[in-house]
């Protein structure tokens, strides 16, 4: 069989895997992030999520995952990807630039007490950069899924979850885990804390 992974084996990428979860720095960030998102859901808020191409997609995942359900039953939490509605983002984008596709929607969703989490594997994407500085001028809390050193929005952004450096399908394997665990942390809080199921 070719070997259509170039040098690398499966051993290795397995390897790099189990290293990255096991790392403690990935614990802290992790649930820093899900005592965000349960302190906003708590006080009957919201979580904005956004991202480009692959990010974009795990955005929409993710949103999904809480409005809809991870593991456990329960009420349906408050979650939206600003990604889905094609008409606002040909919109914006026609009259305001690509680069405002995002934070035109945060003016417009985000209030004090908010998440608003931003994707992106290179930390440069300047849409999701604009989404959370418009989100830190209304007050949410802002969140980076972000790699490669972290770029721009780590600068912008109140909690960071630091992907490795290398190529943005890893880094987007990375974020799906850890935003899986914040998923998990945010239902298990929910559910035996405060008894919503």
């Amino acid at each position: 069989m070719t070997d259509v992974m170039g040098k690398r084996g499966f051993d290795e990428l397995l390897a790099d895997r189990r290293g990255l979860l096991d790392a403690p720095h990935y614990r802290r960030q992790v649930e820093a992030i899900a005592d965000a998102v349960v302190a906003a859901l708590r006080d009957r808020k919201k979580v904005l999520w956004c991202g480009n191409g692959g990010s974009a997609a795990e955005a929409q995942h993710m949103a999904a995952e809480l409005s809809g359900r991870f593991l456990r039953e329960r009420p349906g939490l408050h979650s939206e990807a600003l990604s889905v509605n094609s008409s606002a983002l040909t919109c914006i984008g026609n009259d305001y630039g690509y680069e405002r596709v995002f934070s035109r929607q945060v003016e417009a969703f985000a209030h004090p007490g908010d998440v608003v989490i931003g994707m992106t594997t290179s930390g440069t994407s300047r849409n999701v950069v604009l989404a959370l500085e418009a989100a830190k001028k209304c007050g949410a809390v802002t969140v980076a899924f972000t790699g490669n050193g972290g770029g721009p929005v780590a600068e912008v952004a109140d909690l960071t979850l630091m992907g490795p450096d290398g190529y943005a399908a890893i880094v987007q394997e990375v974020h799906q885990v850890m935003a899986h665990i914040v998923c998990d942390l945010v239902e298990q809080r929910l559910i035996f804390e405060d008894g919503i199921g």
